[in-house]
């Protein structure tokens, strides 16, 4: 059974910046898992921001682009989120997720395609 634990939320001025940790655990030996950031502020929709495959490819929402980067160390099973230039528009519970590619393109940062996720993460960004 996957399991995603994020770290590294909390409370930044706009124009700071935080780096998020996810571990995972419980991945399937074999298995080309994809992984991705979600977002979800007060009152709207999850949002995808980012999301990387086994290879190292990524993909970005146009609201974060050039501001954020996320990687992964395969070897550890972790994923990382460094966001620099933070806005207040960025507040939000930040979600670990992972998916098995299959279906519509990952890079598409569809939500509803992640099967896995973690608890959340708060980022608040104050002006």
């Amino acid at each position: 059974q996957v399991q995603l634990v994020e770290s590294g939320g909390g409370s930044v001025q706009a124009g700071g910046s935080l780096r998020l940790s996810c571990q995972a655990s419980g991945y399937t030996y074999g298995t080309a898992y994809y992984m991705g950031w979600v977002r979800q502020a007060p009152g709207k929709e999850r949002e995808g921001v980012a999301a990387i495959d086994n290879a190292g490819s990524t993909s970005y929402a146009d609201s974060v682009k050039g501001r954020f980067t996320i990687s992964r160390d395969n070897a550890k099973n972790t994923l990382y989120l460094q966001m620099n230039s933070l806005k207040p528009e960025d507040t939000a519970i930040y979600y670990c997720a992972a998916g098995v590619p299959g279906g519509r393109g990952w890079w598409l940062l569809h939500t509803a395609d992640f099967g896995y996720w973690g608890q959340g993460t708060q980022v608040t960004v104050s002006s």
